[in-house]
């Protein structure tokens, strides 16, 4: 029993040792360790604009370490914060952009900060028509799409005349419209499936919630032919007078 002790003490002197070591010997070899603030900030910054995003999250994560009050801190987060974002870190981004947000509330740049956000919130370095496609039948990405839209909401209430408003205000028009395609893509493979009383509830969503975009018309007729799928004509008759007073007020307005 006391030789194996003495044998385990010395396995783990052996590996502490080792550990030391390789500690000491990657202190030494890091060519950035007499880097000033300026320094890391311009190399950092020079791999962000040569779209190098893990070298520019490397250094600035070393210039946030080593000078956290310094001129450049702040800069420094919000370029991680895009850095992590193209680099598809998007829950790194959120996490930065939230704890950015609550550390400087009235920073110059929250509108900013926001936007990155918002963008990181929908991962919309994945192409939008994704958001479109009927095989995705999950909540996950509607869930995503209502986060991001009150992320864009809030940029523009609190700063309206930010530049990033006017992309803002559009990317929540998209959003809307996504969101109105999601649900009437879900009624739609309710109804393929003949749960014709599920797919009349997701319609009625459309209806209720997106009334104003073109989706809202073709989740009438969804819902019309579900009742008339269930044979319940009286309420199939009702869903065809509302589609006739839609029709007739687009005519009037025209």
């Amino acid at each position: 029993m006391k030789r194996f002790l003495v044998r385990a003490a010395a396995v783990a002197v052996a590996a502490l040792s080792t550990a030391s070591c390789s500690w000491l010997q990657s202190l030494e070899t890091d060519p950035t360790l007499d880097w000033s603030a300026d320094k890391l900030y311009t190399e950092a910054r020079a791999a962000l604009d040569d779209s190098n995003w893990t070298q520019a999250k490397e250094y600035y994560q070393k210039l946030e370490a080593r000078y956290p009050f310094g001129q450049y801190a702040q800069q420094a987060q919000i370029e991680s914060i895009y850095a992590n974002w193209k680099d598809g870190d998007a829950d790194v981004a959120i996490q930065a952009a939230d704890r950015f947000l609550r550390s400087y509330p009235n920073h110059a740049n929250s509108d900013y900060v926001l936007y990155l956000k918002a963008l990181a919130t929908m991962n919309e370095n994945d192409s939008f028509i994704a958001w479109l496609l009927p095989e995705d039948m999950s909540e996950r990405d509607a869930n995503a799409a209502r986060e991001a839209f009150d992320i864009y909401k809030e940029l523009v209430l609190r700063f309206p005349q930010s530049r990033f408003a006017p992309d803002a205000r559009r990317r929540m028009h998209r959003l809307v419209l996504a969101q109105a395609q999601h649900e009437l893509r879900t009624a739609q493979y309710y109804y393929e499936r003949h749960a014709y009383v599920a797919a009349i509830e997701r319609a009625q969503r459309v209806v209720r919630e997106f009334q104003n975009t073109p989706m809202r018309d073709d989740a009438l007729e969804l819902i019309r032919t579900c009742y008339e799928e269930l044979k319940m004509d009286d309420l199939a008759k009702d869903t065809q007078r509302l589609i006739d007073i839609n029709k007739g007020r687009e005519k009037t307005v025209r």
